[in-house]
């Protein structure tokens, strides 16, 4: 299992109430809350995104409040991975639970820039910037949880289970 896409970058810190302000809690429809995703820091995150695409962000990735509105808004609006420094705690939970795929590598993080081609293969672990060539070890994901991802979420795999 791998993806495959162009990097949007991101800094220290995004925390999800800039992921999904507050103001579009209201709503639990992917769709509608991918629409807002990232509007407060990035209000062309909506017209560049395409699907397949990879966020890239520093430390403390997804801090903040609990809520798994800002997940979902990111996976919703087509990016099919997340590779951070650091993710808060919460937010890779909730990202794992939903099925959103997230690596944590500090060095690719700091490393890829955007606009790069990049890859991530989620059986090793390594992510490939494919704009210039460098690889970095991100950590693989255990078996469960890619059955996790693969099924779209915590709830599809037990469903089918």
């Amino acid at each position: 299992m791998n993806a495959k896409g162009t990097a949007i970058k991101y800094g220290d810190n995004v925390d999800t109430d800039v992921i999904i302000p507050a103001r579009y809690l209201n709503s639990s429809d992917p769709k509608e809350l991918a629409q807002h995703c990232m509007e407060d820091i990035d209000k062309d995150f909506v017209n560049k995104v395409k699907p397949g695409d990879i966020m890239i962000g520093g430390k403390n990735f997804g801090c903040g409040s609990s809520r798994e509105h800002a997940p979902i808004s990111i996976k919703a609006s087509g990016i099919s991975c997340v590779i951070a420094e650091t993710f808060a705690r919460i937010f890779y939970r909730n990202s794992i639970n939903i099925g959103l795929p997230i690596v944590e590598c500090p060095e690719a993080a700091q490393a890829i820039k955007e606009g790069d081609e990049v890859e991530v293969d989620f059986d090793t672990g390594i992510i490939t910037d494919r704009t210039t060539g460098a690889t970095f070890q991100g950590q693989a994901f255990p078996e469960f949880m890619q059955k996790i991802i693969n099924a779209e979420g915590l709830i599809n795999y037990i469903n089918s289970k």
